[in-house]
């Protein structure tokens, strides 16, 4: 009866020995299969013959231990190996990898199905599916405003291809930069004449001058200046200044001046000594001296000339930005600071006339002396916009800032710029990204951003409880435990990595040296049934 023992111990070894051939075959099939998880097989041995009990000792002598022959071996278990496998990249953006411990949920016909594998496409009804079987990832998706519900509730992910955003008007825009507190100001002072008038010039002939003039709001004037001979060492000197139009926002007037013959020095203006002469328009912020004492009467060629300021520039500081209406059409709006005094500016926005026009587009900002904002009139500043074509009125806030925030005022260069607008035209969809928490963002043809939908994950207790159905999917079992659905990152310790895919994590070098104890197991085990097979063959040899 012993050797029949024997024989059946070595069909167990060659049983099982099989079947940790069959675990490895696969493995090594599966090497390069996506997201693909290894398994191992464990042996134990099994029941056992008791030949002799053991005994306990006495005073008198020692104790015997028990002797058993065992029967054989049987498998123990069949465990799946869940080690991170390496990522290829793909370059494909709905290619995605876990790194971590969770799994893709996906659903198919009703059932709940998950997965390692996250080689996904979108489907003609634009659902993030399974390439090979089009079971449907799940997660959540965004609501028109761009927000991921709260929650844990799965839904099937599908995002419309031809999803489009409408016009959004511009309502606030934010600026920022930093007004040179050593500029000099912008409105001009001084407009110095100089040169000569030729005493020989014939009575009725004429002589004109002119320079450009700024106000405080930095436009440009022209101020014209014409000598007119009336009689020997006489002249009419008619004076004007003139806007871009050419149309007379100051004078003219028309003044006597007298030059002394002898020396050629300017004598007299309208019968006083010569003296600089005021041209103001409050209105317009226009205040500078008009000084002509230096211009004489000889002989010698015309050479009437001047200068504004010494010829310095005007403080004029500017930032432009796209804005847009409510049919999302993009207008170019300009906000330019001219300094008026020491630690103030006036501010002002234009946009071309074309575009439409503007209202309660002026206003003052002063600063403190370490460069803060002091005060900002009107505070907030809000500029109504009418568009041409159609666009409704919009009112838009420009946020100059608050203390040392948006634009200040120190030594370093005047540079200002827009910051941020909430405008934008009408976009449609033209691309999108998933990261690494899961988040499926759109990208629109405005350059715009937008979630769209978010990828959820499953964990579970006990990741050897899932069943394996194929296609690189499992089902729960009574063991697994209860799926723990969340986000990527914290709550699932797992996060997704677009543009890859999870390799197999099969180790050949170590499946090889596993066949090779395999095979000599089960050459070991088919010995055992030959020898046993020849002693068997030697007791039946007795009768003869």
């Amino acid at each position: 009866m012993s050797l029949i023992n024997s024989l059946f111990s070595g069909v167990s070894g060659l049983r099982n020995h099989q079947a940790m051939m069959d675990v490895i075959s696969n493995n090594i099939a599966n090497v390069n299969t996506i997201g693909y998880k290894g398994s191992r097989v464990t042996f134990s041995d099994t029941f056992n013959k008791v030949i002799r009990y053991g005994s306990n000792p006495t005073e008198t002598g020692g104790g015997t231990n028990t002797f058993q022959i065992g029967l054989g071996m049987k498998m123990n278990s069949v465990d799946r190996n869940w080690t991170q496998g390496t990522f290829e990249g793909t370059g494909t953006t709905t290619d995605l990898a876990l790194q971590g411990k969770g799994l893709f949920v996906l659903e198919n016909n009703g059932e709940r199905f998950y997965s390692r594998a996250g080689a996904f496409i979108f489907d003609a009804a634009g659902r993030l599916v399974n390439s090979q079987n089009g079971a449907i990832v799940q997660g959540k998706v965004a609501n028109d405003e761009g927000q991921i519900p709260p929650g844990n509730y799965l839904e099937d992910i599908i995002i419309d291809s031809n999803l489009r955003l409408p016009a959004v008007a511009t309502t606030d825009i934010s600026w920022g930069g930093n007004l040179d507190s050593s500029s000099s100001m912008t409105r001009s002072e001084l407009y110095l004449q100089t040169g000569n008038i030729n005493s020989a010039m014939l009575v009725g002939d004429s002589i004109t001058d002119s320079n450009t003039i700024y106000d405080e709001n930095g436009n440009a004037y022209t101020f014209q200046v014409t000598y007119t001979k009336t009689a020997a060492d006489t002249y009419d000197m008619q004076y004007q200044l003139l806007d871009s139009n050419g149309t007379a926002v100051v004078g003219p007037t028309t003044a006597v001046v007298v030059f002394d013959p002898a020396t050629g020095d300017m004598l007299t203006i309208n019968g006083a000594a010569p003296a600089p002469i005021g041209i103001t328009n409050a209105t317009l912020g226009i205040n500078f001296s008009f000084d002509p004492t230096a211009v004489t009467q000889e002989a010698n060629s015309n050479s009437l000339a001047s200068n504004v300021d010494d010829n310095r520039d005007p403080t004029i500081v500017t930032g432009s930005v796209t804005i847009f209406d409510s049919l999302g059409s993009a207008h170019t709006l300009t906000l330019k600071f001219t300094k008026t005094s020491n630690n103030n500016w006036n501010w002002s926005c234009s946009i071309p006339a074309a575009d439409g026009t503007l209202s309660g587009n002026t206003g003052t900002i002063s600063f403190n002396p370490d460069g803060s904002i002091n005060a900002i009139s009107p505070n907030p500043p809000v500029v109504t916009f009418t568009p041409t074509g159609g666009a409704s009125s919009q009112n838009i806030v420009l946020n100059l800032g608050d203390n040392f925030s948006g634009v200040t005022q120190t030594s370093s260069s005047s540079v200002v710029s827009a910051l941020t607008q909430n405008g934008s035209s009408a976009a449609s969809l033209s691309n999108i990204n998933i990261d690494q928490y899961g988040y499926i963002v759109g990208v629109f043809s405005n350059g715009q951003s937008r979630q769209l939908a978010q990828i959820l994950l499953a964990t579970f207790p006990n990741l050897n409880g899932l069943i394996s159905i194929g296609d690189n999917m499992f089902t729960v079992s009574a063991n697994t435990g209860d799926a723990l659905i969340g986000a990527p990152g914290e709550s699932t310790g797992t996060t997704i990595q677009s543009g890859a895919l999870e390799q197999s994590n099969v180790d050949l070098s170590e499946e090889f040296t596993r066949m090779i104890v395999s095979q000599r197991g089960f050459q070991a085990s088919a010995r055992i049934v030959t020898v046993s097979d020849t002693l068997l063959q030697e007791i039946t040899n007795l009768v003869r």
